[in-house]
């Protein structure tokens, strides 16, 4: 019976290598057919466009044409794709590409052992695989057997994937456990504080420097915004009378968002709304997108200095998860806001309006016509980094790589979109316990920042490369533990640098 099996197993294994041959077969004609039309292309091209090696983006406007922002879609659904933006393709690079390709193919076919430990694993580990994500965790939990053992390399310890919409909640990068001894002592500190008679505010924003336990979050958020009170008699009425005031606003302005002096303003509102978090199935629920709009046409018809600015929008976020998670245990990224009572879903609208107006109040001047907060803060950057860095600031100048190319996003949107939701979170625990922490230290926090990557900044040697890679840098797995060395080494920088602003002027 045993060796029954055995042949059985064998046969099985036999055949899947006979069907992974075959699909390398299918691949190498797949892979020609690609190389006939790259040079199809490349032949095509040189009547109507210009040799790519001579087309290189000198400019930023030129890479612009190229490039989007994963935000920056178009208002047009319905845009057409024509044929000329398949002409830059570099057919040296695709035919270098899929001969390497064939190459390693070819090599896999010549060793039939190899094939069966890999069929082998197959039929051990096989399974759907959904999306990108379950893919990398299959390839780290189950596929060693793919990698080459005759390459012999010190490897760094493998840390355990977070995928970018998992664990908004105190996540840590470590995967260290949720409530250290040590956190629970914190944890109960914050409830003394909070609990007091007349909090004490100094304590509290000391406490919350490195960051606030989850439990405590929305009551410590509306505390260091200004929001609430510190005498814990007034806090009661105080949020009953502030979230009658803002659905007094609803009544009275919303419905005006159909007038046409305010169309442009709620035709962005709801052109920008889908696109908050486009990856976090939460932001995506009708009935919370409702609840935007409805914050963010409210504060900017009460605010026409600067109206609704794109960006704005994201600001909203943060609070809206910290006082959702009140009232939800587990993660709220999957939850859904159907399952809450209407009086939970108001208080948690019109807290995130208050909490989210007392923060743009601090950096209006961000917002208003020219946005000239931002062109001072991106400005005060490079200077900055010019004092701290001056190898990474000749490599941007000798590339003309301006600042406000990347940074203008940085400041805009207060790193937000360069961060897991999880991680801004965690940055605005501290955010909120310095003084102007979203003017002021912010400006510390993107210098560490754009420091964290100076040697990925200077092995990319063109200005394409470096702007894409600022547009686009790898911080999917960071969690707790990263946010408290960039905020340590920006702390560093404030202290040295804020109190001699002549430090950092040329």
């Amino acid at each position: 019976m045993r060796a029954c099996h055995t042949e059985q197993t064998h046969a099985s294994v036999s055949h899947v290598s006979q069907l992974i041959l075959q699909f390398f077969r299918d691949l190498e004609r797949v892979l020609a057919l690609l190389l006939l039309s790259s040079i199809f292309i490349k032949e095509h091209s040189k009547v109507n466009a210009v040799p790519l090696k001579n087309k290189k983006a000198s400019s930023f406007h030129e890479f612009a044409r190229n490039t989007s922002d994963a935000w920056d879609i178009g208002d047009d659904e319905d845009e057409d794709f024509s044929t000329s933006s398949f002409q830059t393709l570099n057919s040296k690079v695709a035919l270098a590409t899929a001969a390497q390709v064939l190459e390693n193919h070819s090599k896999l076919r010549v060793k039939p052992e190899r094939s069966q430990s890999m069929a082998a694993d197959i039929t051990a580990n096989f399974k759907v695989i959904k999306s990108s994500s379950d893919a990398q965790l299959s390839r780290n939990s189950g596929d060693t057997c793919l990698r080459n053992p005759l390459h012999k390399q010190q490897s760094l310890p493998l840390r355990p994937i977070i995928p970018l919409v998992a664990r908004i909640s105190d996540q840590n990068a470590s995967g260290a456990p949720p409530m250290t001894v040590r956190e629970k002592t914190r944890l109960e500190k914050f409830r003394q504080l909070l609990s007091s008679h007349n909090t004490d505010l100094d304590e509290l924003r000391k406490c919350s420097w490195p960051g606030v336990p989850r439990e405590v979050r929305p009551v410590t958020w509306r505390l260091l915004s200004g929001y609430l009170p510190a005498n814990t008699e007034r806090r009661k009425m105080t949020l009953q009378r502030k979230r009658e005031e803002y659905f007094g606003f609803i009544e009275q302005y919303y419905d005006s968002r159909n007038e046409e002096h305010h169309q442009d303003t709620y035709r962005q509102i709801h052109i920008d709304i889908p696109r908050t978090n486009p990856l976090i199935p939460l932001f995506q629920q009708p009935l919370v997108q409702e609840i935007f709009e409805r914050i963010l046409f409210i504060w900017a018809i009460r605010h026409p200095a600067s109206g609704y600015v794109q960006g704005i929008n994201d600001l909203v976020t943060p609070f809206f998860v910290v006082f959702l998670s009140e009232y939800v245990e587990e993660d709220v990224e999957n939850f859904d806001v159907t399952n809450l009572s209407q009086d939970i879903l108001r208080s948690i609208e019109a807290d995130s309006f208050w909490c989210m107006s007392k923060l743009l109040d601090g950096i209006q001047d961000n917002y208003t016509f020219a946005q000239p907060g931002i062109q001072k803060k991106v400005q005060a950057l490079e200077e900055l980094v010019s004092r701290i860095d001056e190898q990474v600031h000749s490599h941007f100048r000798r590339y003309e790589v301006e600042y406000l190319q990347f940074a203008f996003r940085w400041m805009n949107n207060l790193l937000m979109r360069e961060l897991p939701l999880r991680c801004t979170i965690r940055l605005w625990d501290t955010y909120q316990s310095e003084p102007e922490g979203f003017s002021h230290f912010h400006l510390y926090v993107c210098a560490a920042f754009l420091i964290k990557w100076r040697k990925e900044i200077l092995d990319e040697e063109d200005f394409q490369g470096l702007l894409m890679l600022l547009q686009n840098l790898p911080t999917i797995h960071w969690g707790n533990e990263e946010i408290g060395l960039l905020l340590a080494e920006a702390y560093r920088l404030k202290y040295m640098f804020a109190d001699a602003p002549n430090h950092y002027r040329r």
